[in-house]
């Protein structure tokens, strides 16, 4: 069927009414709308911060020293902070519009209060070794305890070499505590659940609001006055142990359970069992972060005072003993410096605190280091005995078609030379004395032939 072309002067059809959005126009190019990168920074984004911060400063500068009876720091960072807000709003609305306005406001927020942690961090850490500079640049700080050393004392007598030792013993013992039971506990949580499971998580939730106060007066009830054991170091560790172990059971128990569940299908799939799937694939992948739950427990600990005052006392001299006679920590030791009137003491106490916060850096680092690398990074002896196992592995391989040959070779080898010269003799009779062959019979195909 052949369909005839519409001649010149017919009618066409009138074209529908295509609706038009109000706003700016749209692009005419073949590909549409132009995307908008929101996250890329732009020479104008500078400038609308820079011009938002100086125009929200003379605002603020404007009503607090002509137009308004307002005073005080806080309360002109503030002001400043909310004008810096408005007018950023302001600037960014000429370029932009509703969505992208409110990405740049939130973005500028949340970088903002990241600064603001980041300077309070650094105020705080400056401060302790400028308040402490004093004491810290005698080497007799890191040396001597304050047996001989009195509040009048000079700084060039005395130190805190008793109040660093007392806070590595105890911390020590903490994690030997702590670290199994809180790995073993959260491996628990994640990977047998049922009502028990979830009673025990309750209940650690519920501990890390625990009071540090609450731990040191339980610890203090049961092995002190309960079991008769003196005021020790060993003592005040159990009490950090009560404190940190929820922390630990807590992030570790997020950790496990973010590993994805195909890894343990794989596992599984392969035969092995849960403990060996949990040992071999579950926490080695979640390794980072179950150094982050003992460094977050680790800090919790390190820093109690008031357990450590109630199950270990005081007391100004070394003390290396955990099991016998008072010891004391950092914390407990600036705490006791700092509420002296003596300039000196107070210049022991932000001494202490600077080394304090010097020995969690170290300790920060050093687990970082031991556990810090991600799911399938080997150190250099891992990596060895791997290759080395895999060399192994390769020479058995080889080794295996090589002896079944040697294997093969004896049962193969007299009928191998008998079998020219058996194709040689002419069968004959056989023997009376002859017992039966049993081995196999070999049948030979011979051509038909063609008659």
């Amino acid at each position: 069927m052949t369909v005839a072309p519409e001649a010149p002067g017919a009618r066409q059809a009138p074209e529908r009414p295509r609706t038009t959005l109000p706003g700016r126009p749209r692009s005419v190019e073949p590909g549409g709308e132009h995307r908008r990168a929101l996250t890329s920074l732009r020479s104008t984004d500078v400038y609308a911060v820079i011009g938002a911060a100086a125009s929200a400063l003379a605002l603020t500068w404007l009503l607090f020293a002509w137009l308004l009876p307002f005073d005080g720091a806080v309360g002109f960072g503030v002001m400043a902070y909310g004008f810096f807000l408005l007018v950023y709003a302001l600037l960014v609305s000429f370029d932009e519009d509703g969505p992208a306005i409110v990405d740049r406001i939130a973005a500028a927020v949340v970088r903002s209060m990241g600064v603001l942690l980041v300077a309070i961090l650094v105020f705080v850490v400056m401060y302790a070794f400028v308040e402490g500079r004093k004491a810290l640049v005698h080497l007799n700080f890191f040396t001597q305890d304050m047996q001989l050393a009195g509040p009048l004392e000079p700084l060039d007598v005395g130190g805190a070499l008793h109040a660093a030792a007392g806070t590595m013993i105890m911390i020590v013992i903490a994690l030997v505590v702590t670290v199994p039971v809180g790995l073993v506990c959260a491996v628990f949580l994640s990977e047998v659940p049922g009502p028990f499971a979830r009673f025990v998580r309750t209940i650690v939730e519920a501990m890390t609001a625990l009071p540090s106060i609450v731990a040191g007066l339980f610890i203090y009830a049961t092995v002190i006055l309960s079991l008769g054991m003196e005021p020790s170091g060993f003592a005040a560790a159990l009490a950090l142990s009560v404190m940190m172990l929820p922390i630990i059971i807590r992030a570790a128990d997020v950790v496990i359970r973010l590993v994805p569940g195909t890894l343990r299908e794989a596992a599984y799939a392969m035969g092995t069992s849960r403990w060996r799937t949990v040992w071999h694939v579950v926490l080695p992948t979640c390794r980072s972060g179950l150094t982050t739950a003992v460094i977050l427990g680790t800090a919790r600990g390190i820093g109690e005072t008031s357990p450590v005052l109630l199950t270990a006392g005081y007391t100004t001299e070394l003390n290396l003993d955990p099991l016998r006679g008072p010891m004391v920590s950092l914390p407990l030791a600036t705490f006791q410096f700092v509420k002296s009137p003596e300039p000196t003491m107070i210049s022991r106490g932000f001494g202490t605190a600077a080394l304090l916060m010097t020995l969690v850096l170290l300790l920060f680092v050093a687990a970082r280091i031991l556990g810090g690398r991600g799911p399938g990074h080997l150190t250099r002896r891992q990596e060895h005995r791997r290759v080395s196992a895999s060399r192994r592995d390769a020479r058995r391989f080889a080794e295996r078609p090589a002896a079944a040959l040697l294997t093969a070779a004896p049962a193969a080898g007299p009928s191998a030379q008998a079998g020219p010269a058996a194709a040689s003799t002419p069968p004959g009779p056989p023997a009376r004395d002859a017992k039966p062959s049993t081995a196999p019979a070999t049948f030979r195909t011979h051509p038909r032939s063609s008659s």
